[in-house]
This record gives structure tokens, sequence and C-alpha cells, in this order.
């Protein structure tokens, strides 16, 4: 099985799990225990429970106190995310640091790992829109409307996990070589965050 082939599997199964109570304070229950299959497993329980905290924010009615608690969680859930991907690719790194690379290799985009966390927000996508595709109280124009954006979101997705084992397959042969920068995001440092730093 390809590698695309058994994140998206994972993906669509964290998704599932997470609808069983559909409800953001849920722990995790990772059935995998070890492996890259457990890091996709939590990196997609992340970005399914920060999808819905999205929803709940937007909320015009929603207590201001609440709101800012949720900001919170979605701040952290952000770094959790970004922290996740650099975990995927450790893996990759790991996995293709004995290819010998060619002269005229070159570069890619993006790394893997990010590749990989849009394919978990697809999955994301395509399962809020399948709902809204077949939600029994929508109009007929809101089905048919959300239905043809489905069909975009699966071409996508498809698309996507296409490229993404054409990466791999150029990296394994030297084609393009891997090289990560590790995300250096200012706002969380109470170094480089002139507002926290002032407060020490």
């Amino acid at each position: 099985m390809k590698f695309t082939e058994r994140a998206n599997e994972i993906f669509n199964e964290v998704i599932n799990d997470y609808h069983k109570t559909d409800n953001v304070d849920t722990p995790i229950q990772n059935p995998y225990s070890e492996g890259i299959e457990a890091v996709l497993y939590a990196k997609c329980w992340i970005d399914t429970v920060q999808w819905h905290l999205e929803d709940i924010i937007r909320d015009p009615e929603i207590n201001p106190e609440e709101a800012l608690k949720i900001k919170r969680r979605i701040d952290k859930s952000n770094q959790d995310r970004t922290d996740m991907v650099e975990m995927i690719d450790s893996y990759f790194l790991q996995k293709y640091n004995e290819v010998k690379v060619k002269d005229d290799a070159t570069i890619n985009t993006e790394s893997p790992a990010w590749a990989i966390d849009r394919l978990s927000i697809l999955a994301l996508k395509i399962y809020h829109m399948r709902e809204e595709a077949e939600r029994v109280d929508a109009t007929t124009e809101h089905k048919e409307k959300c239905g043809k954006k489905l069909d975009v979101l699966l071409t996508q997705q498809a698309d996507l996990s296409t490229a993404i084992e054409q990466l791999f397959e150029d990296i394994e042969a030297g084609r393009k070589y891997m090289k990560v920068y590790k995300q250096m995001k200012m706002y969380n440092d109470t170094d480089t965050n002139p507002i926290l730093y002032g407060k020490k």
C-alpha cells in the first residue's frame, strides 16, 4: 500500500472516531502505540479538534471570555500541529538519509510532511462537505452546490496524493532532496514577541 493511501485511511479513521462524540474535549484514544501511524493519527486528531474549535469561536453570540479561552486553545493547537509536522519530516529525513543525491537534484517547494498536513485538512474538508451535500434539512440547491464542491475536493485529494507519491519517488531516486526548516514562529516565543518579553 502506498504511504498516502495508508495516511488517508488513518485520517478517515480519526475523523470517524472524533465524531462518535463530536466534542472538542474528548481525549484522544490513539489505537497505534508507536511508529509513523501513531504520529499520523495524533496529527489528524489535532487538526480535527481544531477544525471544530474554529467553528465554535465563530458563534456570533459566544461569550467573550469563552472566545478568548478557545483562541488560546487554537494557538496551542497550531503549535502542536507544527511540532507534529516536524516529527513527520524527521521520519522522512531518517528514511531517506542514505539516498545518494544527484548533482542536479532540486529542492521541493514544501517538505513531505507539510504536503501530508494538507492531506489531513483535505480529509476534514471532504468529511464535512459530504455532510452538507447529504443534509436532510438543507435545500436541494444547497446540497447540489455542496455536492459539486465535494467532487472538486475528492479530485484535489487524488491529485495531492499522486503528487506526494511522485515526490517520494524523486527523493528516493536522488532527483530531489529534503531540506527542512524549523518553523520560527515568533508570537509564541517570550524572547521574540515584544508583548511577552516586555512583561518579563
